[in-house]
């Protein structure tokens, strides 16, 4: 099982900027089968650049729960699954810092789309979402938004299935508990 995420933050720092909003599909290997999506409040200030990128503003988080409103459902969502995310280590990392302002120690099992899919699709220029998305005809609807990356990393994760015919682990990626 799979737990499929992508977050969007105020900034890049997992040390000084907070999750703005949450996406998480769990995958069964073949279709989603549970959904979580979620703006959170990040209790900081998100700046204009982030806003114009994702279209998530401070008023629109205003109201949204806090991270540590949605932190029991991330856990039970995720719990025995492979956290799954295009540059894992970016959005594993800033759910780790969440977590650990909980004093909760998170870890998952990790697997990140960007290095598997140059393993299982070697000779693209680009690994970014959106030009790997593009190169294996998948249409991405909210770029930029957690949902809607979130939902486009599922579907390379369910090519990555197909062309490895469900055996993702002969292609290593260095996936390991972080």
């Amino acid at each position: 099982m799979y737990a499929v995420i992508d977050v969007e933050t105020s900034g890049g720092s997992a040390q000084r900027d907070k999750i703005t909003e949450i996406a998480i599909y769990i995958h069964d290997g073949t279709k989603v089968v549970d959904e979580f999506n979620s703006l959170i409040n990040p209790e900081v200030y998100i700046p204009p650049y982030i806003t114009r990128l994702t279209g998530i503003s401070n008023e629109m988080v205003a109201n949204s729960p806090k991270f540590y409103e949605v932190a029991r459902q991330i856990v039970l969502m995720t719990q025995n699954k492979i956290f799954v995310a295009h540059n894992a280590p970016f959005d594993y990392k800033f759910i780790q810092e969440e977590f650990k302002r909980l004093g909760y120690d998170y870890k998952r099992e990790t697997l990140c789309t960007v290095k598997l899919s140059r393993r299982v699709f070697p000779g693209y220029s680009s690994y970014s979402l959106g030009n790997l998305c593009d190169n294996l005809g998948i249409n991405i609807q909210n770029r930029h938004r957690a949902a809607g990356d979130a939902l486009a990393t599922t579907k390379v994760l369910e090519k990555i299935i197909e062309k490895t015919n469900g055996n993702i682990k002969s292609y290593p990626t260095q996936s390991n508990r972080l």
